[in-house]
């Protein structure tokens, strides 16, 4: 299995032939869905989801798979028979690889804003193991190889990060979400999950393929 960590929270993971992107949003390459054979989508958020880029994909490519939790389902009804709704908890096969999905809800941004539905997907070729969190913190109850961490957000401090990493013990684990911090702040940012997350860790610039 190879990661690709395109910008922001976008993963493109490869094996063999086959492409899984992982939240292909607004801030992410025009080329992320290029080839894709399935697609896994967190939540809603236009960061994580770009509605417009996916139909397009789906229109280039109609065997394109499309895996997302039902509340999402709404805002891709256009794209028919290619979306198929995952709860908490399922297990399914996306372009051959297996992945679970964990977790529920969105972290809390303020009590006054509604959380909304998000999934985290531990996914597996047999070999490796990779966890994308979406915007949660949810700690996945298997052995973790390679895990994102989400480095910068509204609904995150960095304390909070560092004992995700943690707990989940992964063999190594790079930023996700960091998009929103300067040079700056990311150095600092890093400089304590390096220091303090227990576990190998780097952000990887966009575009880094690790494998």
């Amino acid at each position: 299995m190879r990661v690709t960590k395109l910008t922001h929270s976008c993963l493109r993971i490869t094996s063999g032939d086959t492409v899984l992107v992982v939240d292909p949003g607004k801030f992410s390459e025009k080329t992320a869905l290029t080839g894709a054979d399935a697609v896994l989508v967190t939540h809603e958020h236009f960061d994580h989801l770009d509605v417009d880029a996916l139909a397009a994909a789906v229109a280039a490519k109609p065997d394109l798979r499309v895996y997302a939790h039902a509340d999402v389902l709404p805002l891709l009804s256009g794209l028919a028979d290619a979306v198929t709704a995952v709860a908490e908890g399922q297990e399914f096969d996306a372009a051959g690889f297996t992945v679970r999905a964990y977790g529920g809800r969105h972290a809390v941004i303020h009590p006054d804003i509604p959380r909304i539905a998000n999934l985290g997907y531990l996914i597996a070729d047999g070999q490796d193991t990779v966890y994308h969190p979406g915007d949660s913190f949810t700690v996945p109850d298997e052995p973790v190889e390679t895990l994102f961490v989400p480095l910068n957000a509204p609904w995150m401090k960095l304390s909070e990060a560092i004992d995700f990493a943690r707990a989940v013990k992964p063999r190594r684990a790079y930023a996700l979400h960091d998009l929103l911090l300067t040079e700056l702040g990311a150095t600092i940012s890093n400089g304590h999950l390096e220091r303090l997350s227990g576990t190998e860790y780097a952000q990887l610039p966009p575009g880094t393929t690790v494998g």
